[in-house]
């Protein structure tokens, strides 16, 4: 993790297992559950019973007295869930960076398979609308879960009955996709876009790294993040592949500082100093990419670095309290920093041990390098020696990896004592466009346009 410090914020730095950096709520994100839409008076029709969701579904939800719900289009479209609940698909910025953080996450990696640029493109609207749909609680696809039983139904219908549970999805690009000879990016590669070093200690799995589109689902229910990386991966069939991917839960950073801070799978708070979802100055400078910085296609963008990190739990979990808080440079009940007595007081780095992590990953230690962090808790069963594969999947969007990401963990990897009980094992890096503005908009447009 990384210690992160916004902008005229006295707020505390952040912790975890890798840079650490956070950010604040965004008002958009997660308001209250919007009302319903007034019912039809009209009688459903044909598309409203048999397309989207069934006779069964639109018949149940009107005599519960459920509101069909227009989406862009007819109001006897019948949702997937009761309206509400749902974070807004269309901005200048994607939504699931500096919106609230979620409890639950769903990331995937993707190869892309067809050497066709338009069959590119033609997925990333496709890819666009599902999102559309997803994100505010409906289902996929015009033929809907009670399509005709001679082929496959368009959603594949897990998430039917769900509430929109403030889904989010976030396309990336790594830097596979702007490679020479393969769809006639190569010019347009960003400097910011990097190819990460290898840095010490780094035990990469190639089949955990990488990949030429990234798609981050976080939502409030697993199974609606889940269904919508399923749903994006079966829409791209014989065009893309999973790489790779994984379940996260549990927020170990958040861009709500007015919340309690989350704490990581070590016990202790993670994300205590992140750049609020808010604080609209700290994004302009940390986060969000300008036209100016060379590559104007990504003006309102960001980048992504994603790593996942293992966390050498039995050991940790024999080692005393004092080297554990040593370690951090924080008190591990309230969060204090060494020498204070709130979480959220300003840490004198000088008090704390040279190679403690909140000293090594704060703003002051590396040039003012800040990130906004959107990291999760993971466990995927055990190693085979009994042990948990347990720990921290580090998420980090920055305005340029080059000074954000890689100085901090350059810095951490020489010299954090937290080394001894982690370690790096998945590594990604993407471009992360800029936000779908309206309905004539794609994921990708300011780039393949």
């Amino acid at each position: 993790m990384t210690e992160q410090k916004p902008e005229q914020r006295p707020e505390p730095e952040d912790r975890g297992t890798g840079p650490d950096t956070s950010a604040s709520p965004d008002p958009s994100a997660a308001g209250p559950d919007t009302p319903a839409a007034a019912p039809s008076a009209a009688a459903p029709s044909r598309r409203a019973v048999l397309g989207w969701g069934g006779a069964g579904l639109a018949l149940g939800a009107a005599a519960a007295g459920g509101a069909a719900v227009a989406f862009g289009g007819s109001p006897d479209t019948v949702p997937v869930a009761a309206a509400g609940g749902s974070v807004p698909f269309h901005g200048a910025h994607q939504a699931g960076i500096a919106s609230a953080v979620q409890d639950r996450l769903h990331f995937a990696a993707f190869d892309v398979k067809t050497k066709d640029r338009a069959e590119l493109v033609e997925l990333l609207k496709e890819w666009t609308e599902a999102a559309r749909l997803m994100t505010a609680g409906l289902p996929v696809g015009e033929g809907g879960f009670g399509g005709l039983p001679q082929a496959p139904p368009d959603d594949t219908g897990e998430a039917l009955g769900l509430k929109a549970s403030r889904l989010t999805l976030t396309v990336g690009f790594g830097p596979g996709l702007f490679a020479r000879d393969r769809f006639g990016l190569e010019g347009s590669r960003p400097a910011a876009l990097v190819d990460l070093e290898q840095f010490p200690g780094d035990n990469l799995d190639p089949a955990r790294s990488g990949g030429d589109l990234c798609v981050q689902a976080c939502a409030d229910d697993p199974q609606v993040a889940v269904h919508a990386i399923r749903q994006l991966a079966r829409i791209g069939f014989g065009r893309v592949a999973v790489r790779w991917s994984q379940l996260g839960f549990g927020k170990t950073s958040s861009t709500t500082p007015d919340e309690q801070t989350p704490r990581n799978m070590m016990g202790f708070k993670d994300g205590t100093r992140n750049i609020a979802g808010t604080d609209a100055a700290a994004l302009d400078k940390h986060v969000w990419a300008g036209a100016g910085d060379g590559s104007a296609w990504m003006a309102g963008g960001s980048y992504l670095v994603a790593r996942r990190i293992r966390m050498n739990i039995e050991t940790w979990d024999r080692t005393s309290l004092q080297e554990q808080e040593d370690i951090f440079g924080r008190d591990k009940g309230e969060g204090a920093p060494v020498g204070k007595s709130k979480e959220r007081d300003e840490p004198f780095l000088k008090a704390m041990k040279p190679e403690a992590h909140v000293r090594l990953s704060h703003p002051d230690s590396n040039a003012g390098a800040t990130l906004l962090r959107r990291g999760y808790s993971f466990t995927d069963g055990t190693d085979g020696l009994g042990r948990l594969d347990a720990g921290l999947f580090f998420l980090a969007y920055q305005r340029d990896v080059r000074t954000g990401f890689v100085p901090i963990q350059r810095n951490l990897a020489r010299h954090d004592v937290l080394n001894e009980y982690i370690q790096h094992v998945g590594s990604a890096v993407f471009a992360v466009p800029p936000g779908v503005r309206d309905k004539g908009d794609w994921w990708g447009r300011t780039l393949f346009a």
